[in-house]
């Protein structure tokens, strides 16, 4: 049990490390919403996180 958690946690860090570094503070910031939505149970700030991420993956492809 306890390995899979330290896996999971592991997961969570990289994947966070990964968007950070490729949208920035943006990015980490849409994260934090979309996560904290869904634990809340927040309709309302888990989809401006979800806004946000989809923004930020989209813009290049809107800009050209």
């Amino acid at each position: 049990m306890p390995v899979l958690v330290l896996l999971c946690a592991a997961f969570v860090v990289g994947v966070e490390q990964t968007i950070q570094w490729k949208y920035g503070t943006a990015g980490a910031l849409g994260l934090l919403l979309l996560s904290v939505g869904i634990k809340a149970r927040s309709p309302l700030v888990s989809s401006a996180g979800a806004v946000i991420l989809a923004l930020l993956a989209t813009g290049p492809a809107v800009s050209s």
